[in-house]
């Protein structure tokens, strides 16, 4: 096997093994929001014991692109896809983080009785899966187009958040001893519009990878 066959092999594995990491992530967060549709605090717990399994694949995926560098000293834009690879691990581990912190606030909400139906939160994180979606598609396909397509979702997610704890804190003067419940819905919106920021992050990435260009998609 020729060394560009071989440096050719070895990112494709790389790239596998990334995907099975969002994959995991993805599962993550959609466990966590399942968790707090049916405020399943087991299941909310076994997200929070599941982090350990996506940051030892982040780990082995450092190690797989440090040893590509080691070993095949990439130049020009083969160097450009390790460490973009090396970016976007970073970016799903910490969406995986996000799915753990809105475990984490289910826990914390316990089995209180909720004070408005829980259907505009998941609407979001509907939104959000979307772009996880879309930012992995291009990473894994290097297509810009998907990339931008999935930058520009963001906005939508962002007003989503904005509504969502604008009408969430209306609910303070009428329900102070629910203080705790609004202030974890609260975060738990906040933890689903860091996931769609990473998932833009990684279309920075992809884009950036790609044309040799840093662009701020998330402005």
């Amino acid at each position: 096997m020729n060394t560009r066959s071989n440096f050719d092999n070895n990112l494709k594995h790389l790239k596998e093994m990334l995907l099975k990491m969002a994959g995991k992530s993805e599962q993550a967060i959609k466990d966590a929001m399942l968790a707090l549709l049916n405020q399943d605090l087991e299941l909310a717990n076994r997200v929070i014991n599941g982090d350990n399994a996506i940051d030892d694949l982040e780990q082995e995926i450092h190690e797989k692109a440090l040893m590509l560098i080691a070993t095949e000293s990439p130049v020009a834009r083969d160097l450009r896809r390790i460490n973009v690879a090396l970016k976007v691990s970073s970016e799903v581990e910490r969406m995986g983080d996000m799915a753990v912190n809105i475990a984490k606030s289910v826990v914390h909400i316990g089995e209180e009785k909720y004070i408005k139906e829980i259907v505009d939160i998941p609407q979001m994180m509907e939104a959000a899966l979307e772009m996880v979606t879309d930012s992995i598609t291009a990473f894994y396909t290097e297509d810009i187009t998907i990339a931008q397509k999935c930058a520009e979702k963001d906005d939508a997610v962002d007003n989503m958040f904005g509504n969502l704890v604008h009408e969430l804190m209306t609910y303070i003067p009428q329900n102070p001893n629910s203080m705790n419940q609004i202030i974890q819905l609260s975060f738990i919106c906040r933890f689903i519009e860091r996931i769609a920021d990473h998932s833009t992050n990684i279309a920075e990435n992809v884009i950036y990878q790609e044309t040799g260009k840093r662009l701020n998609l998330n402005k």
